[in-house]
């Protein structure tokens, strides 16, 4: 179940207590597990929860601290729910250690900057927003799809404070793909025609809305990245060892490389967004096929457990951002191995 959906249709106390039961369950995966139960918790309006679980992530005395995959995105969202509970200073501290580390990922510039803005506090917001574009798009050709509400957050909020249109506005523009623009949905007096008597003002901001509610139902519609999955070397010696008939679809591990890259860019170029590389491990596949009554030697499973570890958030997204290493694990950088 996602976080959110809406109050009335889910039990969010029920389901944050059945996400940390599956995080003891596989700690390996706490990291995702426990964001979306704290998701939940803030949804149910717990929200001192929700800063516990957070907490729970950053503890210095917690094993799960030692390693977080992304512990900006965990300050973040903690900032965003303290703030929402009138603990404002120590927010607005946080947000601010954000913003020095500078975080490679999109996700906590994107958080901080709604949580001020949020709070009328939109110069600042701006400036995060600016701050995210900087570090993350300077030079780089095509965006990723994960940067998009970045440009487009920094959009509105520059349009609510009345700023001229700059390049990284352009190309906000560019890559929105509504019917509506996006001068039109961030138009400040858009509010005020929703108290209009004038049907066709009525009509024209109905227009809008339903766009709006098109591009977020189509966010949502996505939770998981289409991910194709991927063994390292020592892994998948080990799994065609203990399961021969495997051997067929994996005939050696640089065909296996290289069926992944292929496959991904012939998905992108169809048009599919959102895509992700999940790895996988022999004892955590073993295990899974036990949960499924399979045997680990059927082709037909692998699919599935690479669509379970990208629900369990274990997905990397694909292609990696510019300067980073690549998604194969040869520690050369994207751009000079697959992506080539």
């Amino acid at each position: 179940m996602r976080p959110d959906t809406p109050a009335e249709n889910v039990d969010h106390n029920a389901e944050a207590a059945r996400l940390e039961r599956t995080a003891d369950r596989y700690p390996e995966d706490a990291e995702a597990l426990l964001l979306q139960a704290a998701a939940h918790l803030e949804l149910a309006g717990d929200r001192p929860a929700a800063s516990s679980l957070y907490d729970r992530l950053l503890s210095s005395s917690q094993d799960l601290s030692q390693g977080l995959d992304n512990p900006h995105l965990v300050r973040a969202l903690k900032a965003a729910n303290l703030w929402e509970y009138g603990h404002e200073a120590e927010a607005r501290a946080i947000i601010e250690g954000v913003r020095v580390a500078a975080p490679r990922d999109p996700a906590p510039w994107v958080i901080v900057a709604e949580a001020l803005e949020s709070h009328d506090e939109l110069e600042q917001a701006q400036e995060t927003f600016t701050e995210g574009a900087r570090v993350l798009l300077t030079d780089v050709a095509e965006p990723p799809y994960s940067t998009h509400p970045l440009l487009f957050g920094r959009h509105r909020v520059r349009r609510m404070l009345g700023l001229a249109h700059d390049d990284w506005d352009v190309l906000a523009d560019t890559l929105h793909s509504s019917p509506v623009s996006l001068d039109e949905l961030h138009d400040p007096k858009r509010v005020w025609s929703l108290g209009s008597e004038n049907p066709a003002e009525l009509e024209a901001e109905i227009s809008r809305l339903r766009a709006e509610l098109g591009t977020f139902r189509e966010a949502l519609s996505r939770p998981f990245p289409v991910a194709v999955l991927h063994w390292p070397a020592s892994e998948l010696t080990e799994l065609v060892d203990a399961y021969p008939s495997l051997s067929s679809e994996y005939p050696s591990h640089e065909e296996h490389l290289a069926t992944i890259e292929a496959s991904l860019r012939e998905l992108s170029a169809s048009g599919t967004a959102n895509l992700g590389i999940v790895t996988g491990t022999v004892p955590s596949y073993e295990a899974f096929a036990a949960s499924e009554g399979m045997s680990p030697a059927e082709p037909a499973l692998l699919p599935q457990y690479a669509t379970t570890l990208a629900a369990r958030g274990r997905a990397v997204e694909w292609p990696p951002q510019r300067g980073t290493a690549c998604w194969c694990g040869s520690g050369r950088m994207y751009g000079e191995c697959h992506g080539e």
